[in-house]
């Protein structure tokens, strides 16, 4: 963050609340000419600060109202196991985040589904066959209280 003045800081701020602003608008809520946002917006995004902008979709209406976090403990923790593991695990939509953890686990999930039985059924197919699964440990978040917070900068 030591690249980062004011500036860029306020644009990051602004984009992870409304990433649908224009140029325009972004420019005068930084206080920069529009010209100037856009080469330090472009210049976010060449540096690899922004990876990208999206849409956050309601889960509930679409029909993926439950959240389930899995721990999964590997057979093995060789390099070789992670990587499969990993490769894996990236190809499962249902699979949100996937984070390599210290403690009883290896890897944390964080899954979406429609309820129960559909977790039910992704795990006696998917999860359990994964390469190098040897345990895994299920639980339902009963609530979200905060989900896809911004960034505290």
């Amino acid at each position: 963050m030591a690249d980062l003045d004011r500036i860029d800081i306020n644009i990051l701020r602004i984009l992870q609340t409304d990433g649908r602003l224009t140029n325009a608008e972004l420019a005068l809520r930084v206080n920069v000419s529009a010209p100037t946002c856009h080469r330090r917006t472009q210049r976010l995004f060449e540096e690899g600060y922004i990876t990208g902008v999206h849409a956050q979709i309601a889960p509930k209406p679409v029909g993926l109202g439950a959240v389930v976090m899995v721990g999964v403990v590997l057979d093995r923790s060789t390099p070789e196991s992670f990587e499969a593991f990993e490769q894996a695990v990236i190809k499962l939509k249902q699979v949100l985040d996937c984070n390599l953890v210290a403690g009883d686990f290896d890897y944390l999930l964080k899954i979406r589904v429609r309820d129960m039985s559909d977790f039910n059924k992704l795990h006696g197919k998917q999860l359990i066959a994964l390469p190098g699964v040897r345990q895994t440990r299920t639980f339902f978040v009963m609530k979200e209280v905060k989900d896809s917070a911004p960034l505290p900068f």
